[in-house]
This record gives structure tokens, C-alpha cells and sequence, in this order.
């Protein structure tokens, strides 16, 4: 009987042994893993970061081109010439050359700042994407003609931005700060527009109505509450954009009537600043805990 007690402790000690190496091997083997994902997740990052710096040189490569051709004058082939000995004026070939090579370079450029094009039977036909919160808006597209100068030809850009104004002001001398006002304008619209929209859709439980806005989006009036599907709306609320390129507010008004507790009074003071500093859907959002 001892005997086989021993044998059978044996065994059991055997068993215990091995379930120890099967533990320890399943634990290197996921400690292995853990590592090899670690090392793929560093490779992977090292990579991105390298194609970044990549990327960026290009983008300085093709800004320090793009101001070069932008500084040669038609007709220069690195040298100005001489006036005296050669009056004649430059072939309107070699001019619609230049601006095509000028042109192509913007594009190639441009391309790097969400603005795209092509070049056209008259010019060049850009599409320029707006976005708000990494969500993408609308296109609106622009056809300029190259010859005998920049200028617009065909659009789609609403009547409410200053397109006319900016482009006396820059075309055809600097088309750059021409269509980087111009995305400024429309990112800056689309933006304010976003958020009145998803402030109605989203929040429409805790306002009165419909918020008053005008077609630029740069004036919104409404009356909320922060109760939801309240019969009282002791808030009103007037955002006005002073700055057309910003998507928020430089002047915020919010009132109670003059009836109102202190409290609410010191509330309104609160929710200016709040949406002053934040998008408005946003704000809400923090003032009313909706998901």
C-alpha cells in the first residue's frame, strides 16, 4: 500500500509539473506576442513618421518652385532681357507655356491643402473641399482662365462670399493668397452652418422652434431651455460672427427675462462664454449631458 501511495504521489507531482511548464509556455508564448505586436505597432509608426517628413519636404520643395516661377516674369528664362535691344514683346505662346507650367506646379501643390484641379481648355478647373470636425462638406468648384490673365471664368461659389472682392484684391498677381482667403471664406461658413444644423437636429427638445440665421450663417437667434421638452424657454441666446473666416462667435449675447432668479441671470453669464469658446453643438451638449 505505501508503494503505491508513493507511485501515486509520483505521478500527481508529475502532473503538477508539467501543468506548470504548459502555464509558463502559454505565458511566453502570449508575453512573444505581445511583443512581436509592440514591435510592429514601433515599426509602423516609424514608417508613418518617416513618410511624413517626406511629405513635408516635398511640400517645401514645391513652395520654394512654386515662388520661383511666380517671380520669373513671362517670357524670362532665368535672365531679364534687354529692353533696348530686344523691344519685341514676348510670343503669346511662350506666355500660355508659363502659365501652364505655373499653373500644373499650383496644382501640385495645392493638392497637399485639399484644394484639386485640372487643367482646362481655357485655364484650369479647381475644386476646393471644405470640412468641419474631420467630417468632409461641400465642394464648390472654380474655372480661371489663364490668357490674356488670371481671372474667373466659371463658378460655383455662393453669392454671399466676397469673391469679386478677392479677386481684384489678389488675381491675377497672387493666386495663392487668393484661394487660401477664399478657403478661409467658405471653411469658415460651412463650419457655422454645421453647427446650426446639428444644434436644430440634435437639440431641437430644447430650444423654441426655429433658430433664426441668415444665408452666411454669421447671425443665429433661438430660445432654449435646459429642461428638456420644456413649455419654458427662459434663455435667448444671439450669436453674431464678426470675422467671416472663423467658424465661432465674437460676440455672444444670452439673457433671461428681467424677472428671472439671480441664479438663472448668473447661468446666462456662464453659457456666453461657453459658446463663445465652443462649437455650438458642442456647448450644448455640455450644458444639456445629451449624449
Amino acid at each position: 500500500m505505501e508503494l503505491g501511495k508513493e507511485e501515486g504521489g509520483k505521478q500527481e507531482s508529475s502532473l503538477g509539473v508539467l501543468a506548470q511548464l504548459e502555464s509558463l509556455e502559454r505565458r511566453e508564448g502570449l508575453e512573444f506576442r505581445d511583443q512581436e505586436l509592440r514591435d510592429r505597432r514601433e515599426s509602423r509608426e516609424f514608417r508613418l513618421r518617416s513618410r511624413a517628413r517626406e511629405l513635408r519636404l516635398r511640400r517645401d520643395r514645391l513652395r520654394e518652385k512654386l515662388e520661383r516661377l511666380e517671380k520669373q516674369a513671362p517670357g524670362k528664362a532665368g535672365t531679364a532681357p534687354d529692353s533696348d535691344s530686344d523691344p519685341t514683346p514676348p510670343d503669346p505662346r511662350d506666355v500660355l507655356e508659363w502659365r501652364i507650367r505655373s499653373l500644373r506646379a499650383l496644382l501640385r501643390l495645392f493638392h497637399l491643402t485639399g484644394i484639386s484641379g485640372k487643367l482646362s481648355k481655357r485655364g484650369v478647373f479647381l475644386t476646393l473641399s471644405t470640412s468641419y470636425e474631420n467630417s468632409q462638406l461641400d465642394s464648390f468648384h472654380l474655372e480661371l482662365q489663364a490668357l490674356p490673365e488670371l481671372r474667373i471664368q466659371r463658378h460655383s461659389i455662393p453669392a454671399f462670399i466676397p469673391l469679386e472682392r478677392l479677386s481684384r484684391e489678389f488675381l491675377p498677381r497672387d493666386l495663392r493668397r487668393f484661394l487660401g482667403l477664399l478657403c478661409q471664406h467658405l471653411n469658415g461658413f460651412v463650419g457655422r452652418r454645421f453647427q446650426a444644423e446639428q444644434f436644430q437636429e440634435r437639440f431641437s427638445d430644447w430650444i423654441q422652434g426655429i433658430p433664426q440665421r441668415n444665408s452666411l450663417c454669421n447671425l443665429l437667434k433661438f430660445r432654449y431651455s435646459l429642461a428638456r421638452n420644456s413649455g419654458n424657454f427662459p434663455f435667448q441666446a444671439r450669436l453674431l460672427y464678426r470675422d467671416p473666416c472663423r467658424s465661432l462667435p465674437t460676440d455672444v449675447a444670452v439673457s433671461c427675462s428681467p424677472e428671472a432668479p439671480a441664479a438663472l441671470a448668473a447661468q446666462a453669464e456662464q453659457h456666453s462664454e461657453l459658446f463663445r469658446t465652443v462649437a455650438l453643438h458642442r456647448a450644448f451638449q455640455s450644458l444639456t449631458g445629451a449624449p
